[in-house]
């Protein structure tokens, strides 16, 4: 019952956060990207790019880029990822076309640079929603997934990386200010981005030195019921071999946490690191 629950809820979650990042997606090109002719990266980008270099059409590019993509996605990525991106490939033109559809969308600014400044906002929440949700809006956002798979190199380093590309591409048949509008754009996304994907998830680490480690951790299971790891160190002043205790911790345990430590002894030596992200008993799923 209890796993038909949550299964239930996974469901819900997902289903929310699809329909919100193909939302926010739709609304910063619709209000911003389109009626400023603001450069974008994506699929829609290379499309644009490949009509003006050798005129291939641009929708029939990027349908056929985003089916050999999604059938990549689903033998990489998994059945889910499959689902949920196909989703988002019917749903992201229907908001699309239903927003177009309110007035005065188009004339929110008539400032390019704050237009630009919310698409990149837009874009990056959009983005980051949809992937903490193990799908996609399609297109390089798969590719992106893909090779962070298999590197571990950060969702918002790869979006970077192929966006600059694919609007260096277009900034041939571009001026000099729709580039630097792009570029905005683009900046702006990757910082959304990886801000929406640990929103939630960052943690801290404190590690204690003392010589009173064993009432410490005794005190950080029984009294703040808080999960710690032991480790074996060596002084480099006096060369002593002793026990270190290390605990990942929400920020707002921070104050008990220490609190508590400074009462045992006032000389500890603590270290607080910021952790993106933790997985495990406590954290990614129930203790």
């Amino acid at each position: 019952m209890k796993k038909q629950k949550k299964e239930a809820l996974d469901i819900i979650k997902m289903t929310a956060s699809v329909l919100a990042g193909n939302a926010m997606f739709a609304f910063a090109v619709a209000g911003f990207i389109m009626p400023h002719d603001i450069l974008m990266g994506g699929i829609t980008g290379v499309g644009i790019f490949l009509n003006k270099s050798f005129g291939i059409d641009t929708a029939l590019l990027i349908l056929l880029v985003n089916v050999v993509l999604m059938i990549i996605g689903r033998i990489l990525l998994g059945k889910k990822f499959f689902l949920s991106t196909v989703a988002s490939s019917v749903l992201y033109p229907v908001l699309l076309s239903l927003i177009q559809r309110i007035p005065n969308i188009n004339t929110l600014t008539d400032n390019s640079l704050l237009a630009a400044i919310f698409a990149g906002a837009l874009l990056g929440m959009a983005i980051g929603v949809l992937m903490r949700v193990g799908s996609s809006s399609g297109g390089t956002d798969i590719i992106s997934l893909i090779i962070n798979k298999y590197t571990h190199i950060p969702v918002a380093i790869i979006v970077y990386t192929l966006d600059f590309i694919i609007i260096g591409g277009q900034a041939v048949f571009s001026g000099t200010e729709a580039l630097l509008l792009g570029i905005v754009t683009i900046v702006l996304e990757g910082l959304l981005l990886d801000k929406v994907m640990i929103l939630g998830k960052a943690q801290l680490e404190v590690f204690v030195i003392s010589k009173e480690y064993e009432k410490i951790r005794d005190a950080v299971l029984n009294e703040l019921n808080i999960g710690a790891t032991m480790s074996v160190i060596e002084t480099g002043f006096t060369g002593e071999s002793q026990m270190a205790v290390m605990c990942v911790i929400h920020p707002r345990r921070l104050y008990a946490l220490t609190e508590l430590i400074q009462k045992i002894d006032s000389k500890s030596f603590i270290t607080i690191t910021k952790i993106k992200e933790v997985q495990g008993k406590g954290f990614s799923y129930e203790r």
